[in-house]
């Protein structure tokens, strides 16, 4: 491998300037300033900073790297012959299991140490938790709770509900993965109360945690709702908690370190631990978090298996449900069910496995309760999902109640639909005068973008959207010594402050005091209990303008109406998981705005993340 050739790969950015510092200093720790090492180091870097958990080295020696023009490999990747055995005597690669910087596995898999220890020890966690099932239940305490928190309601229709019930009252480990409006947090909330019942007078200790302020608020409100319909006593609904924290407040973090209070040797204190939203948690923070609650805990993990992949490395809530593969229960759940329920489920007798495993861990909630079978949103949502486009693109052109799509192909054509998008969506927010209610109306819509930059990304609509509303009197630019501060601006969180009690993705609106002569501005956010907080702009963690916000941000978060601005070329963020999870923040009604080529080909790409949490989860059940 020449030094020139490793040149092409930092002059064309392939390579980051972390990417580059990190192989300079793992090369300086081999001793022997191998170009391979700096290579395998750099480009490891770089996988995980695009979200593998590891870098392929089969695929790195017959995939192109760099294509000019003409597509041409700028970039020739050495043999991997060759590039197997240097890595192999170097000092600073090791065998799974031992402590060197890079871990090279026997399916050629090169990892960063510390992504390694994460999947081995998620993986081992996870398996452990299965392998026996909770003793000591009371089955006729059981039978009941089952029977009168899940009820068929009078119908024929398979209640997976009550499965879920099975699951988390006989299991350790626990996981509700469904689409929105398919009932997982009010299935959360009746597994509580059931769980409280089995416990008869021994008090639990219950958490309920999410990855963002913004998620920890929705399952709050979501779990207080539901425990005004369980049909169970006062005492059993007092002791469900209502109010949901942040996984990182519910672990404690260290400051200034990547680790927590709350670990392996100062576990939790807490019978049940639920956590939301679990698509949004990544590699690192799932582990650490499943190694931080008790063995003899239970965990239950809600989530939607086929939303946006987390941010930093990891595909987990996908990896952990092998979200593209059917799996049945095995033959002693499936006892073990009808035992207890005597229901009989929707399933074939011969296609279930012989032996327990993580299949029986899990269940899928496909009913929406939010999104009819004709409704636009769930018709087209399904579609996308399936990967099927010509079925999006049959959905789209038939003018739903709920969908609407608009060949937007640029800057033009967005300058000219814009405008009354705009005054229509924010208008009634921007003429309140009450903080709490203008909040309320302000999340009545949301544009999303797929990427931040580009003129069709969120930093350049959020500029053309306050020059809109400032045109029309909506808001008021004129004073540049206190831009970008002005009474209506929202504000999107972006870094946790524990201090304020301010989280990534809380959103508030900059205001005056109500009935106040004061023009001082305030940024009111709403608390847990829905009660507006206010902080002087200055006080404020990293934040940033939120008229538009990426998709990415979005997740936790729901709409009355979306606006969805996807970009005029072709990015690899552009996934089916994407326009998925965009879809599916809409309530009432959603806008796409796209070309027709940029769809079809979000559609079909689908996220595909390197990762060996998948395969030692589920490789010895093929």
């Amino acid at each position: 491998m020449s030094k020139y050739n490793i040149t092409n790969l930092i002059e064309t950015e392939y390579l980051s300037d972390i990417d580059v510092h990190f192989g300079k200093f793992i090369t300086g720790l081999d001793k022997n300033d191998n170009p391979d090492i700096f290579l395998a180091a750099a480009l490891v870097s770089r996988a995980t900073g695009d979200g593998d958990g590891y870098l392929d080295l089969n695929t790195l020696a017959r995939k192109p790297i760099l294509l000019d023009v003409a597509g041409e490999d700028r970039f020739k990747s050495p043999k991997l012959p060759e590039l197997l055995k240097t890595l192999r005597q170097s000092r600073v690669v090791g065998r799974p299991g031992e402590f060197r910087p890079l871990i090279l596995d026997e399916k050629n898999r090169l990892y960063l140490y510390r992504y390694w220890d994460y999947e081995n020890r998620l993986s081992s966690t996870i398996k452990s938790r299965i392998k026996e099932d909770i003793q000591g239940i009371d089955r006729s305490i059981l039978k009941d709770s089952l029977n009168r928190l899940f009820p068929n309601n009078g119908t024929d229709e398979f209640n997976w509900h009550k499965v879920a019930g099975v699951i988390a009252a006989c299991k350790k480990f626990c996981v509700i993965t469904g689409g929105p409006g398919t009932g997982k947090t009010f299935t959360t909330a009746n597994i509580l109360a059931l769980l409280l019942e089995l416990s008869r007078k021994d008090k639990l200790s219950i958490l309920i945690a999410a990855p963002t302020g913004k998620a920890a608020a929705r399952i709050s409100e979501s779990i207080k709702a539901a425990k005004k319909t369980l049909n169970c006593s006062d005492d059993i609904i007092d002791a469900i908690p209502s109010e949901a924290c942040t996984i990182h407040r519910m672990l404690k973090t260290i400051p200034d370190s990547p680790y927590f209070f709350h670990n392996a040797e100062n576990p939790l204190i807490a019978d049940i631990v639920v956590v939301d939203e679990v698509s949004m948690v990544d590699l690192a923070l799932m582990s650490k978090l499943l190694s931080a609650v008790k063995y003899d805990a239970r965990i239950i993990l809600i989530g939607d298996r086929d939303q946006l992949a987390s941010v930093e490395a990891g595909f987990v809530m996908a990896d952990i449900c092998d979200r593209d593969n059917a799996h049945l229960f095995s033959k002693y759940f499936y006892k073990q069910f009808e035992n207890l329920t005597q229901c009989k489920m929707e399933v074939s007798r011969k296609q279930l496995r012989d032996n327990p495993g993580l299949y029986d861990c899990m269940v899928v909630l496909k009913k929406s309760y939010r999104f009819t079978d004709t409704s636009g949103i769930g018709e087209c949502s399904r579609a996308v999902n399936s990967g099927k486009f010509d079925e999006t693109f049959s959905i789209l052109n038939s003018n739903p109640d709920q969908i609407a799509w608009k060949k937007i192909s640029g800057p033009k054509d967005l300058s000219m639909a814009l405008p009354k998008e705009v005054i229509n969506g924010y208008s009634d927010y921007l003429n309140c005068r009450d903080p709490h209610r203008a909040l309320e109306l302000f999340n009545r819509f949301r544009i999303l973008c797929a990427v931040k930059f580009g003129a069709l990304g969120v930093t350049e609509i959020n500029r053309f959207t306050e020059d809109i509303l400032n045109r029309n009197g909506l808001i008021e630019l004129d004073n540049l010594s206190t831009y970008p501060w002005y009474r209506g601006r929202p504000v999107l969180i972006t870094r946790n402050d524990y201090n304020l009690e301010l989280f990534n993705g809380d959103i508030g609106i900059t205001m005056s005091e109500p009935d106040s002569k004061s023009k001082d501005l305030y940024v009111y956010f709403s608390d847990a209990a829905g009660k507006p907080r206010r902080f002087l702009p200055h006080r404020l963690p990293e934040h940033e303008t939120a008229y538009a916000m990426t998709v990415h941000k979005s997740q936790g978060s729901e709409f009355s109406e979306i606006l969805l601005i996807l970009p005029n070329q072709d990015y690899p963020v552009l996934t089916r998981e994407l326009l998925y999870t965009g879809i599916t923040r809409a309530k009432n009604h959603i806008s796409i705005w796209g070309r027709e080529e940029i769809i079809k080909t979000t559609i079909l790409r689908k996220i595909n993340r390197n990762s060996g949490l998948k395969d030692a989860l589920w490789e010895q059940t093929y």
